[in-house]
């Protein structure tokens, strides 16, 4: 039996998260019976999503999240010792891994060959966020060569993958961010125009950046924001709804102003998408967006925290933007 840590809620969330609602604890993890392996964190990630999935979680509770770990004991010949793994472990620095139990939430998944690229791409560019944003551009969105195409929260996880898979496509690509930084690497990434959203007034901003108006709108932000896009959209637009990190802290979101006329008048299609439903696509959508980074089509940036006990502080810090690109914890 080895030793491990775990970050439970310590208490439920009340507005924005502090790092007063973890706790750390300490495991005992069993040795593995037939069919189990037993693993070792590498690199961790935090996102946004789990503000709202640990809403409902019990005080006590080991908290959701999804890790890249190294086998280290194993009664399992597909996961043999040394083998890199990725599974929705939760915050835990050693895992317990039974693939039969419950596998539709633990979403086990060999690590690919990443060519010599460390193992913590395979939670960003090439991992979930990654693979949101290619699947839920091009399947919402379904953009066309010569599309406006406009990215809310850019230089973000998945912001940042959609508008450069948007310039692969041949699209023109609006993005906003929070910061001069921001707005400057996400033209190093060839967006055609970006803009700080703290500096400008949005209408402002679109007027100038859309005089013709936006065809595809991935939303990751919500609000208000949001809302006030529709105003610039084209007949026939499409939206996706990746994320609404603006919202999360606040409960319910107000509907105002209401965004319905728009969606009636101009024949929107507004999709929400999680990419939890596209798992069958999983793989196929991960290999293009490594052939892309590979061939430099595709380039990506993380902020990373080192250290299991940093945990709840790089999670805080998403909340404040304090991220650019992927957020990722090493152990």
């Amino acid at each position: 039996m080895v030793k491990g840590k775990a970050w439970v809620l310590a208490k439920t969330f009340e507005g924005e998260p502090t790092e007063a609602n973890f706790r750390l604890i300490n495991e005992e993890i069993p040795a593995p019976k037939q069919g189990e392996f037993v693993t070792e964190a590498v690199c961790l990630t935090v996102d946004p999503y789990m503000r709202t999935g640990m809403a409902g979680s019990a005080v006590g509770k080991v908290l959701m999240g999804e890790q890249v770990s190294r086998v280290t004991e194993s009664k399992n010949s597909e996961y043999p010792v040394g083998a890199l793994v990725q599974c929705y472990s939760g915050w835990r620095s050693r895992s317990l891994v039974n693939p039969k139990e419950n596998p539709e939430a633990l979403r086990l998944r060999k690590v690919p060959n990443l060519g010599g690229k460390d193992s913590s791409i395979a939670l960003g560019v090439i991992g979930m966020t990654g693979v949101t944003a290619y699947l839920g551009f091009l399947e919402v969105c379904q953009p066309k060569a010569g599309d406006t195409v406009l990215v809310s929260g850019a230089a973000g996880a998945v912001g940042s993958v959609v508008g450069q898979i948007a310039k692969i496509k041949g699209c023109r690509v609006i993005g906003s961010a929070g910061s001069k930084q921001k707005c400057d690497w996400l033209k190093s990434l060839g967006f055609d125009y970006v803009f700080n959203y703290k500096d400008v007034k949005l209408d402002d901003a679109l007027k100038a950046a859309a005089p013709k108006g936006i065809d595809c709108f991935y939303d990751n932000v919500g609000g208000e924001k949001a809302y006030r896009v529709l105003e610039h959209m084209n007949n026939y637009g499409r939206m996706c709804v990746g994320g609404a990190i603006s919202t999360y802290n606040t409960g319910k979101e107000p509907l105002v102003p209401s965004p319905f006329r728009n969606i009636l008048q101009k024949r929107l299609k507004v999709q929400g998408f999680v990419i939890f439903d596209w798992d069958s696509k999983f793989q196929e959508s991960r290999t293009q967006l490594l052939r892309w980074v590979n061939e430099g089509k595709l380039k990506y940036r993380e902020t990373v925290h080192n250290g299991f006990d940093n945990m709840p502080k790089a999670f805080v810090s998403l909340f404040s933007g304090a991220n650019t690109g992927k957020m990722i914890v090493k152990v």
